[in-house]
C-alpha cells in the first residue's frame, strides 16, 4: 500500500474536498440569508423534527451529528435561547437530557425548508441527472453507514 495516493485519488479527493467545502458554505450562506439558521441549525431541526414527539436524547442527537457532548450543549443551549429548542431531563433516567424541538422551532423549520430546497437543487441537484444522482446518493450512503458504524465500534 502506497503512502501517497495515486494521481488519479489525488485528483478525486482533491475534487470532492474542494466541492463539499463550497457547497457547504454557500449552502449556509444561503440559509443564514434567507432565515437566519446555520446550516447546522437547519439539520438538528430536521433530525427533531423526524424524532419521536420532537424529542432525542442529547447523547444521540451529538452521535447522529458527529459532536461532542459538550459541542451538542453548547448548540442545543444556543438554539434554546432562540426559542427553537429545550432542554429537559429524561423521565426514567436522572443523569440523562433530551432535546425537544419547540412549535417555534417546528415553525421556523417549516419556514426555511423550500428555502433550503431551492438552494440545494440550484447549487447541486439541477446539474445532476437520474443516474448521477443514484450514484451520489449508493456512494455517500455507503459511506455515511461505514463511519457511522466505524465510529460506534470504536466509541
Amino acid at each position: 500500500m502506497s503512502a501517497t495516493l495515486s494521481g488519479r485519488q489525488a485528483q478525486a479527493w482533491g475534487a470532492y474536498i474542494e466541492s463539499s467545502i463550497h457547497l457547504e458554505t454557500r449552502l449556509d450562506e444561503a440559509l443564514r440569508e434567507q432565515t437566519g439558521l446555520t446550516l447546522i441549525d437547519y439539520h438538528l431541526l430536521m433530525l427533531l423534527a423526524g424524532a419521536p414527539e420532537h424529542r432525542m436524547r442529547m447523547s444521540e442527537l451529538a452521535d447522529r451529528m458527529v459532536f461532542s457532548r459538550s459541542r451538542i450543549t453548547y448548540q442545543i443551549s444556543s438554539m434554546t435561547k432562540r426559542g427553537l429548542t429545550v432542554r429537559e431531563s429524561v423521565p426514567d433516567d436522572r443523569r440523562g437530557y433530551r432535546a425537544v424541538l419547540t412549535a417555534t422551532g417546528l415553525q421556523t423549520l417549516h419556514q426555511a425548508m423550500p428555502l433550503h430546497a431551492a438552494s440545494v437543487r440550484a447549487l447541486f441537484l439541477d446539474d445532476l441527472d437520474a443516474d448521477e444522482m443514484a450514484y451520489v446518493e449508493r456512494i455517500f450512503s455507503r459511506l455515511r453507514d461505514r463511519l457511522g458504524n466505524e465510529r460506534k465500534v470504536t466509541s
